[in-house]
């Protein structure tokens, strides 16, 4: 397997695990009862709570990194344009995120899932390149 694939999937595996931990508790506990957020902070969104942004979370940005995996294990022809797609959808998580509830630097999760949102999309344009 090449390094690009390897690092693929193991960025992937990364992000499917964190969102769907979080994912998980935001619609376990979408008043902020697991992962303690105040309500107010989706004032002038779409959600009166935060079961339906654990949803996205869980199934997108969770299932979705999984399935990139197990097609770059695969060796699918797909996975370089899957392993992009999660990672442009990351970036779109958080220019949402951002939007309705503000940037957050502490802890610093939003700059480092920045971060790794572009590094994923980089890595799937780059492995779309090399199979060119």
């Amino acid at each position: 397997m090449r390094p690009l694939a390897k690092a693929a999937i193991s960025l992937e595996i990364f992000l499917s695990l964190g969102a769907l931990a979080g994912g998980g508790a935001l619609m376990l506990g979408p008043r902020g009862e697991i992962i303690p957020l105040p309500l107010s902070a989706l004032q002038g969104s779409p959600f009166a709570t935060y079961f339906v942004p654990g949803v996205i979370l869980f199934t997108i940005l969770g299932l979705g990194p999984l399935a990139a995996a197990w097609l770059a294990w695969r060796r699918n022809p797909r996975a370089p344009d899957a392993t992009f797609s999660i990672g442009v959808a990351l970036l779109i998580w958080l220019a949402v995120e951002v939007a309705i509830i503000g940037y957050s630097s502490d802890p610093p999760l939003q700059p480092f899932y920045l971060l790794l949102g572009a590094v994923m999309a980089g890595v799937g344009l780059a492995w779309r390149v090399r199979q060119q």
